[in-house]
């Protein structure tokens, strides 16, 4: 009787053995799986895209210049849908309460400028 339970244990350690093994190694693939299909994404994504840097700059104001002025030369259309939406951003960041500006007055500018990732 007693052999027979030691081999029954024999046979259940095995099998033990074996699904713990199985278990490791299902879930070391599944972990290398997920981790090359997150790499590969990742490496899909940064390949030879336009990245936009957004800078600013403070300008006196001239005699006779305008917030249009401005919005000619840095509202960009790729970045901005309208001269009044760059006007509407330059008015807030300014705390401009209108589009009057007076010369000497100094004003901070936002403009983008875009590179390239290889």
């Amino acid at each position: 009787m007693s052999e027979r339970r030691i081999r029954n244990n024999r046979i259940r350690r095995r099998q033990e053995l074996r699904r713990h093994v199985f278990t490791g190694f299902v879930t070391a693939a599944l972990v290398i799986s997920f981790s090359l299909l997150f790499f590969s994404f990742k490496i899909k994504a940064q390949s030879s895209e336009e990245v936009q840097y957004k800078y600013y700059k403070s300008i006196q104001v001239q005699p006779g210049d305008s917030l249009w002025d401005y919005a000619s030369l840095y509202g960009d259309s790729r970045y901005y849908d309208s001269h009044r939406d760059y006007i509407k951003e330059v008015t807030a960041m300014n705390a401009l309460t209108d589009e009057q500006i007076t010369a000497g007055q100094y004003l901070i500018l936002p403009y983008y400028d875009a590179n390239f990732v290889e």
